[in-house]
């Protein structure tokens, strides 16, 4: 495991002081799960624009479309 060392604003100092008091979890665990949470945030980001940016690509599109309606048809040819 890493050392890191950084600086908080005064106000968000006491507030996570608070909160990890309250809870009885270390300050250093709040801030790693915090990380970890906005960091998949900013992932899950990266994800939606991507398919928004596919989206609006007429190539990728009519291929979407062509292998939804090969899906289409294989679900109507299986028997259930």
């Amino acid at each position: 495991m890493k050392t890191f060392t950084s600086t908080l604003p005064d106000d968000l100092f006491n507030r996570l002081g608070e909160i990890a008091k309250e809870y009885g979890v270390a300050k250093n665990k709040i801030i790693e799960k915090a990380l970890a949470i906005y960091l998949d945030q900013l992932k899950r980001a990266e994800y939606a624009k991507s398919y928004k940016k596919a989206g609006e690509d007429q190539d990728i599109m009519k291929v979407a479309e062509e292998g939804m309606s090969y899906y289409l048809k294989d679900l109507e040819d299986t028997d259930l």
